[in-house]
């Protein structure tokens, strides 16, 4: 019987606990809140991938200065 107490008394507060976030989704602020994220991602995304797109075609000048450095530690 304590059992099925316990089990009930963990459902209902969890029930409670968790309502807020459930609402949350819903709300204005939230919806707001992950638009911006997204837009923030795109923006981030389109900037990484100009910068591959330009940097593709010119050689970094860090690639020469790691087989330079290997010689050093033998």
């Amino acid at each position: 019987m304590s059992t099925t107490l316990g089990m009930a008394s963990v459902f209902a507060l969890s029930t409670l606990l968790l309502s807020p976030l459930a609402l949350a989704e819903e709300s204005q602020t939230f919806v707001a809140q992950q638009a911006a994220r997204a837009a923030a991602f795109q923006q981030n995304q389109a900037e990484m991938s100009a910068k591959t797109q330009h940097g593709s075609s010119e050689q970094p000048p860090s690639a020469s200065l790691g087989q330079s450095d290997s010689g050093k530690d033998s």
